[in-house]
């Protein structure tokens, strides 16, 4: 898990200082602009990238045991068919996002925060096809276990990002900002493209099979296929959303507290220290989820579950460092974005429940990359629909607004919803039969069929690659 994890948190932490580098320099601009880029990047999570990162997720079980299974044919045309799906998905998205000022003014935000960000979503645009193709190249490396190339593409892309900002952020403001973004993004396809051009990846499988089973099964049709990747992608699609759109939603609920302009500003802060700490914990859930495909794939539920205990052991360290971080460094992380007093302020309060938050995040994030691993997406999906909407979300309300805590209020209606999905999750995890996991793998990825009495059989075969793809 350490030779997939590593990559996968430098690509995270890449991620995550690339947000960050957008926050800060839209929070030089000023307030209205910080505001104004908060609405924005809170729309486009909610209503794009959540959307398209939820649903390439539906492609991680089947090319994870693909791999493992060595049905190297059925993951690539997963790739295909997921890079198909998503750019089919950003067409509606686009439409809503050209009409995000009406929007905003309909559910009566600010009428100058609404224009800032309607315009830095307009030329965020021709990055919902640029998330069409890295989120499934991201997942099919990472299942594949080698996220290194799109490491060292990111990390190039990266390199750039910071001085392209700061020049385009100065000549076209918030609009600089988002084009950034975009060039960043395209950036790392031309480099991925030229590094599998050039220096190529493996057709070999990281994770080697065992002997192939006696009896072949059938292939699969195409439609058969595309049934079982939707069927996947759904309920992951809907299980990112409710997770992001809950911490978007409560940026757009900050807008109808009291000074709209300290409490979005604070809350864009927030997003970013929550994505910050949220490395460790989406990095120990993509690395599981890879190893507990791989390894149902291949027929070794026992070393599923061990992927799985290791994981979770690691997600309790990690939870108490987040912890203690915001304890400790509360005080100067809010200048790294602003010298606003009010907003310094109101920040200094909220990121010490912040870190309570995570000592349940983390957990619950890596228990669902081993719901992901071993392709049960819809009991995540569901976990998440009660634990932020059914409790999270009443809480907050009657805090924040009945109550009158504001901001602290929303903050502390998300750690009521982490607390419940941790227990929830880490419950369903320590409950799993990995042999029945083992066997389900057979029907979804495998190439063989074999009763579950030892260690199921896969045949290896060559297949389509990444290269093929991105040609």
């Amino acid at each position: 898990m350490k030779a997939i994890g590593l990559p996968i948190s430098a690509i995270n932490l890449m991620g995550y200082f690339k947000a960050m580098v957008s926050v800060a320099f839209m929070g030089r601009l000023g307030r209205l602009e910080l505001a104004g880029g908060a609405l924005a990047v809170g729309f486009t999570n909610i209503t794009g990238y959540s959307v398209l990162a939820g649903l390439a997720m539906g492609m991680e079980p089947i090319c994870s045991q693909a791999f493992g299974s060595g049905n190297l044919p059925l993951a690539a045309r997963t790739l295909r068919r997921t890079i198909l799906m998503l750019l089919a998905a950003s067409v509606p998205i686009a439409i809503l996002w050209i009409n995000l000022q009406a929007v905003m003014l309909a559910i009566h935000q600010d009428p100058d925060i609404a224009r800032v960000a309607a315009r830095y979503c307009r030329f965020a645009l021709p990055d919902l096809a640029a998330n069409s193709l890295l989120h499934p190249a991201r997942i099919y490396l990472r299942s594949k276990g080698m996220p290194c190339p799109l490491m060292w593409c990111l990390f190039l892309a990266f390199a750039l990002h910071v001085p392209l900002t700061a020049v385009l952020s100065s000549t076209l403001g918030v609009a600089g900002v988002a084009i950034a973004t975009c060039i960043t993004n395209f950036d790392t396809i031309i480099f991925l493209r030229a590094y599998v051009a050039f220096a190529g990846i493996s057709d070999e499988p990281t994770y080697a099979p065992l002997p192939p089973s006696p009896t072949s099964a059938p292939s699969i049709k195409p439609m058969a296929e595309w049934a079982s990747l939707l069927r996947l992608a759904l309920p992951s699609c809907f299980g990112v959303c409710l997770e992001w759109w809950w911490y978007e939603l409560m940026t757009m609920a900050s807008g109808y507290l009291s000074k709209p302009r300290v409490t979005l500003a604070t809350s864009a802060i927030v997003i970013q220290t929550t994505s910050l700490m949220y490395t460790l914990p989406v990095t120990l859930s993509a690395s599981v989820s890879a190893r507990i495909g791989n390894e149902l794939g291949a027929g070794r539920p026992w070393k599923a579950r061990a992927a799985a205990a290791a994981a979770m052991g690691l997600a309790v360290f990690g939870s108490c460092l987040g912890l203690l971080g915001t304890i400790l460094g509360r005080e100067a992380w809010g200048r790294v974005f602003t010298k606003d007093v009010e907003v310094l302020q109101l920040t200094k309060t909220v990121l010490p429940v912040i870190g309570l938050c995570e000592l349940a995040n983390c957990p619950q994030t890596t228990g669902c990359g081993v719901l992901r691993g071993s392709a049960r997406p819809a009991v995540g999906a569901t976990i998440n629909l009660y634990s932020f909407y059914l409790v999270g979300a009443p809480v907050a309300a009657v805090l924040a607004f009945g109550l009158d805590l504001g901001f602290v209020g929303l903050c502390l209606g998300l750690l009521a919803a982490q607390a419940v999905c941790a227990i929830s999750v880490v419950t369903v995890t320590c409950n799993t039969d990995w042999e029945r996991e083992a066997s389900k793998a057979v029907a979804l990825a495998g190439k063989g069929e074999a009763l579950l009495e030892g260690p199921i059989g896969m045949a290896q075969e060559e297949g389509g690659t990444l290269k093929e793809v991105l040609c």
